[in-house]
């Protein structure tokens, strides 16, 4: 069938299947069984067949808006702000407006009538409503790739996390760190699943043990503060900690102050290896500490924390963007795009701020 256009009635007759069943397959819509989808999708894809754009708009009426689900602690957290704002700017530049979803989200067919897209974050495999939405029947794009299964086609816009954390281990080692930890995130997201990892791996191939504890996604200072004590205090030898949730870097530092430990330093205590030379050395060791997330929390502390800056708003931008594109049929639904992010070095690794 290379020399005509692949119609839908087409991919049904080689799928042995209704045209309104090959339609619903394809759409991710109606009460299809997935071994049906599947098969349908393939025999499209085996096909080359490509949906009309201009037919579909047709059969369903734009509603002008797009979808945006954060995850259940979203509200707490500095970096979802940022994202949010960052997605509402983009999606009004091409005429749409943004629906902020309820964290419990909706049935998809409910959704799928209200919007014409979604866009997904740091989806969780036990958020109950992120299957759903994902099989809306409209373009998903998802922050972060989903890590459950999925019956329709996502697009993702994504970063390198096991690369971010492995930039913070490697900088706290060359300022000195022997014995570094990461407090990492529960939770099914790639972001927490990509930290625990990494932290692993990272330690086998240095043949250093990272002393690895689990914090809740979007711990407070005060539960990232009670841990690093308790650590610090089981584990004296501890010289450097990386903390991953957002906003939560301050509570290391208090944890840090109260043992004695100056932020910033190392071993027997004054500047971090390779830091300015003749600084008074205190009593007690020191301790390096760095952050996962970038933000106020982490550019306001004392002293200042060395973290990965995720341009927050840039990834919203660049999450709307992509869906814009799929909407428009300027990409396909299945389209992977990165997101960079940077390191930003400051006085609490033994820096210059």
């Amino acid at each position: 069938m290379t020399s005509r256009t692949v119609t839908l009635l087409d991919v049904a007759r080689a799928a042995g299947v209704s045209k309104s069943t090959a339609s619903d397959a394809l759409q991710g819509s109606g009460r299809v069984a997935e071994a049906t989808r599947d098969r349908v999708r393939a025999v499209a894809e085996e096909l080359g067949y490509r949906p009309n754009s201009a037919a579909r708009r047709l059969r369903r009426a734009s509603t002008g808006a797009v979808g945006l689900h954060l995850p259940a602690t979203a509200t707490r957290l500095d970096y979802y702000m940022n994202l949010a704002f960052g997605a509402v700017e983009r999606a009004q530049e091409d005429g749409l407006d943004m629906v902020l979803l309820a964290p419990s989200g909706a049935a998809g067919g409910r959704i799928a009538s209200r919007v014409d897209g979604l866009l997904v974050i740091d989806p969780e495999e036990g958020d109950s409503a992120v299957p759903g939405l994902l099989d809306a029947g409209v373009p998903v794009v998802t922050g972060e790739r989903y890590l459950g299964p999925s019956a329709g086609p996502s697009a993702a816009v994504v970063c390198d996390n096991a690369a971010s954390l492995t930039a913070l281990l490697d900088h706290v080692t060359e300022r000195g760190a022997r014995r570094p930890a990461v407090l990492a995130p529960s939770g099914s997201s790639a972001w927490a699943t990509a930290l625990r990892a990494t932290a692993r791996s990272w330690g086998l191939a240095h043949g250093v043990e990272v002393a690895l504890r689990t914090v809740p996604f979007a711990a407070t200072p005060a539960e990232a503060e009670e841990t690093t004590r308790a650590l610090l205090t089981a584990d004296p030898a501890v010289d450097a900690v990386i903390c991953a949730p957002d906003g939560s870097a301050p509570g290391v530092l208090r944890a840090a102050a109260a043992l004695g430990r100056e932020a910033g330093t190392t071993g027997g205590g004054g500047a971090a290896a390779g830091g300015p030379p003749g600084n008074a050395r205190p009593a007690g060791p020191g301790l390096l500490v760095a952050a996962c997330v970038d933000g106020p929390a982490t550019r306001g502390a004392e002293p200042p924390v060395t973290a990965v800056d995720l341009r927050p708003a840039a990834y919203g931008r660049a999450c709307a963007e992509l869906l814009c594109d799929i909407l428009a049929d300027r990409a396909a639904p299945d389209t992977v795009r990165r997101h960079a992010w940077s390191l930003e070095t400051r006085v609490s690794t033994g820096s210059p701020g």
